[in-house]
């Protein structure tokens, strides 16, 4: 097994602070509606996990990518994609199916790392 390379970290690190804060903002609001309780957070915090691990798992899968061939490549971009959807949908059926966890609060934090990759480019295009 390769080693991680310090870019995935630093972008994996990055996607995980933002969610954190996207996170806080997500139970200001459901303590606002008067719908927070435990199960709100230890939804978000499941959440909060898988959202990052998919992203880690998405930046090791295309660094192992760069070195093989076109055909390869892609085949193993495709194969990532359909397991890690997969595991995303397998977390979301376990903040369905398990009493402690909110499905919304476990759901919602799927799409923090997308914000956060699109909030980036603008910043990044500004300057």
């Amino acid at each position: 097994m390769k080693k991680i390379d310090s870019t995935v970290k630093k972008e994996t690190l990055y996607i995980f602070l933002f969610t954190i804060i996207l996170s806080v903002l997500m139970q200001s609001v459901f303590l606002v509606l008067g719908r927070w309780n435990y199960t709100v957070l230890l939804g978000n915090l499941l959440g909060v996990f898988a959202a990052t691990a998919n992203f880690l798992i998405m930046g090791i899968t295309v660094q192992n990518a760069l070195g093989k061939d076109a055909d390869d490549a892609k085949n193993m971009m495709k194969l990532s994609q359909m397991l890690r959807m997969l595991m995303l949908f397998a977390v979301a059926l376990i903040g369905h199916f398990v009493p402690f966890f909110s499905l919304v609060a476990v759901v919602i934090p799927f799409v923090f790392p997308r914000i956060a990759v699109t909030l980036r480019a603008l910043l990044i295009k500004k300057q």
